[in-house]
């Protein structure tokens, strides 16, 4: 019976093993991955300041931190199911049923599938995809590609691409249908867009951010949008462009381009091919949160948070005695974020009062200094689910 048990082993769940482990917790930490690190093993990227992003480095610090605190951490489990006891929690994993009188699950986020023709062929692959095979697995995507889909994490992926030397044609969008709506309109994708014009030197993408709120303005950037894209890191973004399918036999062969209208229409007669070997398809991010509805936790749809969301409180208590949550699956943001939180949850487990309440004001400050938001409005976002848990208990 261990007194705490962390499923994730990313930046939330190392983080809070290592504050339970601060106050002596009998703590286990599982994750599905062969080794630990979640997220943070693909990340690595340059922060505006000029200072370098390396989650290997990062996980390795919290790695170290954890063992001299003697934190048991098992690799390779799976966990299927999970039951409330009367005295804390069964979780079933592939070596067996662990018992634990406190739970917390930091399983992060999964990306969201956006399906366009050809994206089952051999050599199509999520952006995450290609973030884990290139920084993790140092394994060469392909020789040219393409990216579908143009938001926050697409860009910050294609950038680490391009730094281990992957050649990126440019970014698109895919074709508008009932899946891609949203992540089809130039409008919505531009919205998103100019809050990470910080990150490229273009001015065009910096007048868009100072006006950012200003929707007129952001409609009058669309349709003057450049034809030839708006170009960060060297690498064309196109919004005014779709990819209309992917082409191949056996494998990616090469995407079909066209041109579409400031709603997302494709404009008949601008279909151009464009020749590759790999395509990266971004959709977004979703809170993997399957676990904690197994076991009855309720959930609020909050759309600054990027979907369903356990029911939780600032303390990342949910209203199941026992149960906490903490990074992405409480709402998608920066790893930055995730670790605060998962300190934050630690010392909630722990009844570390003093440092729960320096914990919530570091998570907050964690927050305003993040050089990108996944997500607009993610303070209103945060008030709104700790209002349903209010409203719940």
């Amino acid at each position: 019976m261990h007194d705490v048990i962390v499923i994730g082993a990313g930046p939330a769940g190392l983080s809070a093993a290592i504050a339970c482990r601060e106050s002596d917790l009998n703590v286990l930490v599982i994750d599905e991955f062969p080794k630990p690190g979640g997220r943070l093993l693909g990340q690595l990227h340059q922060e505006p300041s000029g200072e370098w992003w390396n989650g290997v480095e990062e996980t390795r610090i919290l790695v170290d931190k954890a063992e001299k605190l003697n934190t048991d951490i098992k690799c390779g489990v799976s966990v299927h199911h999970i039951e409330k006891a009367d005295n804390g929690y069964l979780i079933h994993t592939n070596i067996g049923i662990l018992e634990t009188e406190k739970l917390l699950i930091a399983t992060g986020a999964a990306e969201t599938a956006a399906p366009i023709p050809g994206w089952t062929l051999p050599g199509v692959m999520s952006i995450g995809a290609a973030q884990v095979m290139t920084n993790v697995h140092r394994v060469r995507v392909g020789n040219k590609g393409i990216v579908v889909g143009v938001n926050v994490l697409s860009a910050a992926i294609a950038r680490e691409l391009q730094i281990a030397g992957v050649e990126l044609h440019s970014m698109a969008l895919p074709v508008s249908n009932p899946v891609t709506k949203n992540h089809a309109d130039p409008k919505i994708v531009m919205e998103g867009l100019v809050r990470i014009a910080h990150l490229a030197p273009s001015a065009f993408l910096r007048f868009g951010s100072k006006f950012a709120k200003a929707a007129f303005v952001r409609n009058i950037a669309v349709k003057f949008y450049p034809p030839g894209g708006v170009k960060m890191w060297g690498m064309p973004i196109h919004i005014r462009k779709a990819i209309v399918r992917i082409n191949g036999t056996e494998k990616v062969e090469s995407v079909t381009m066209c041109n579409i209208t400031t709603d997302g229409e494709v404009i008949p007669g601008t279909e151009k091919t464009i020749e590759v070997d790999f395509v990266c398809i971004a959709g977004g991010l979703y809170p993997l949160a399957e676990l904690a509805s197994v076991i009855g936790c309720p959930f609020q749809y909050v759309e600054e948070l990027g979907g369903h969301v356990p029911i939780h409180n600032e303390r990342m208590e949910t209203p199941l005695e026992g149960l906490y949550v903490a990074g992405n699956i409480t709402g998608i943001e920066s790893a930055k974020v995730a670790r605060a939180q998962g300190a934050l949850a630690g010392y909630s487990i722990a009844k570390q009062d003093a440092k729960v309440q320096q914990a919530i004001k570091d998570v907050q400050a964690t927050r305003d200094a993040a050089s990108i938001q996944f997500h607009p409005e993610i303070d209103a976002g945060r008030a709104k689910i700790q209002k349903a848990f209010v409203e719940y208990v």
